[in-house]
């Protein structure tokens, strides 16, 4: 993570601590030692997979010894157990927060924001997202319902939301299964923003090329769905 998202997530390492997934003796560290362990742990779950965490991997990767770990985590799964609750409440903290400004744009400017800043926000937090992806795409069973789910659960809840706020504008016409259409938007743009992040996707999606800009295809996403759904007077 970037040091000027670390400080925000501050509150959550208390939580935390509270609940006893992390000692006080993490929270005392400085913010950069904090940061290097928490990449350090997603970095060796990322590659070994988060059965196979190996905590002298992380204790290299981060610069710390074995010992120090110990005082920070009660045992080894505890390293994976805090970095995915701190990488999960802060992900959906950080998504929860754009929701009264999407709800208030027309619906064609609240899907472009909703994502072209989520596209953006996700190129600032590189590791995380690498392991989110990881468990998303890669299907380990230990980390679908724990990482993915409650992540997806509330992107999907923000594209309901925005669909919602349309209705009531009359910006949607009477029929619309609404239900349905939230599944299919939210499966649309999880295609068109990931196949950006990772060119692996794309060769797949087949979303952009020197020839398609991502601006072109964002826009005849929106001209999709809102021919799709609009209504005559909107």
């Amino acid at each position: 993570m970037e040091r000027s998202v670390w400080e925000p997530i501050y509150s959550h390492i208390l939580h935390l601590e509270r609940e006893g997934l992390v000692t006080r003796t993490f929270r005392r560290l400085d913010p950069e030692r904090q940061q290097a362990i928490l990449d350090a742990i997603l970095e060796e779950a990322l590659e070994k997979g988060p059965t196979a965490l190996n905590i002298k991997q992380v204790a290299q990767r981060a610069g710390v010894s074995v010992g120090s770990l110990y005082t920070y985590f009660d045992h080894r799964d505890g390293l994976l157990d805090f970095a995915i609750a701190l990488c999960v409440r802060y992900t959906v903290d950080t998504f929860e927060s754009f929701r009264p400004y999407l709800a208030e744009l027309p619906l064609r400017d609240a899907l472009a924001s909703y994502l072209i800043g989520g596209v953006g926000w996700s190129q600032t937090q590189v590791g995380l997202i690498q392991f989110f992806l990881r468990a998303a795409y890669q299907g380990d069973p230990a980390l679908a319902e724990r990482v993915v789910r409650p992540i997806a659960d509330t992107l999907r809840d923000m594209v309901q939301e925005i669909l919602a706020q349309a209705v009531s504008r009359g910006e949607i016409r009477a029929g619309v299964d609404l239900q349905a259409t939230t599944r299919l938007i939210h499966a649309l743009m999880i295609a068109v923003g990931d196949g950006q992040l990772l060119p692996y996707l794309n060769t797949y999606f087949q979303v952009v090329d020197k020839g398609i800009s991502s601006e072109r295809v964002l826009e005849a996403l929106l001209d999709l769905i809102i021919e799709g759904i609009g209504s005559e007077s909107a």
